[in-house]
């Protein structure tokens, strides 16, 4: 049984600026997380976009419509009190990723996933130090130790509002590689998707596109920008 959704039950949303960052009051009172912690943000320009999603909303909330606003009280309630474990979960995917596990056959695919992967365990490489090595077949791979302990620690320095983004990307492209090239800015999310669902995209060309399929790439899609303008919203206006 579906719950109706909350009626909008506040006439003026502000951005109220604090010592130590910015809150959302509505009618003059803050908003507050699930968690019941003051909503406060980060930047100016990411607390100017959540208000926007709270001013409009029209007689009821539609909540999937604020994705700013739910990355944030992610951050807030879910990441902060356990960033260590946040930490390791993304740095568990760099054990894994799905950038080092290519197809042994056939040569076309074989072709593309190199052409169109490897260029991304490269930047890594040349940008962080952290060489991981890809390999055909999915029997498991040891990655250097040195190299996972670079990835962890360029992990742990983020702050709880990127290791929150970071993680979204991470996990929907079930790479960290491609989750860490959207958040320092060297790979637009929408590119994300289609290396992150590369072998889907070629069987569907193959053998046609289904509506599951269709449906779960739209989606993807929608999560992944929606965490790469989160990212971008706590940078200063350049």
């Amino acid at each position: 049984m579906t719950g109706k959704a909350p009626k909008r039950f506040y006439k003026k949303v502000d951005v109220e600026a604090l010592a130590d960052g910015f809150a959302i009051t509505l009618d003059g009172r803050p908003v507050r997380t699930p968690m019941k912690s003051k909503l406060q943000l980060p930047s100016h320009r990411l607390a100017n976009a959540v208000a926007e999603e709270w001013d409009a909303q029209t007689e009821t909330l539609d909540l999937a419509s604020m994705a700013l606003t739910g990355f944030a009280n992610t951050a807030l309630d879910r990441v902060r009190p356990r960033h260590k474990e946040v930490v390791d979960e993304i740095a568990g995917y760099a054990e894994t990723d799905l950038l080092c596990y290519r197809a042994a056959d056939p040569p076309d695919l074989v072709e593309r996933q190199e052409r169109e992967w490897q260029p991304h365990l490269d930047w890594l490489a040349r940008t962080h130090g952290a060489q991981l090595v890809p390999t055909a077949g999915i029997v498991h791979v040891k990655q250097d130790a040195e190299a996972l302990a670079t990835i962890r620690h360029v992990i742990g320095v983020r702050d709880d509002f990127t290791l929150t983004g970071l993680h979204v990307l991470t996990t929907g492209t079930g790479s960290f590689v491609l989750g860490l090239a959207v958040v320092d800015g060297a790979l637009e999310a929408s590119a994300a998707v289609s290396a992150g669902l590369l072998d889907e995209i070629y069987q569907a060309e193959l053998w046609g596109e289904d509506t599951l399929f269709t449906e779960r790439r739209e989606g993807l899609a929608r999560e992944l920008l929606a965490a790469e303008r989160f990212i971008g919203l706590l940078l200063p206006q350049a």
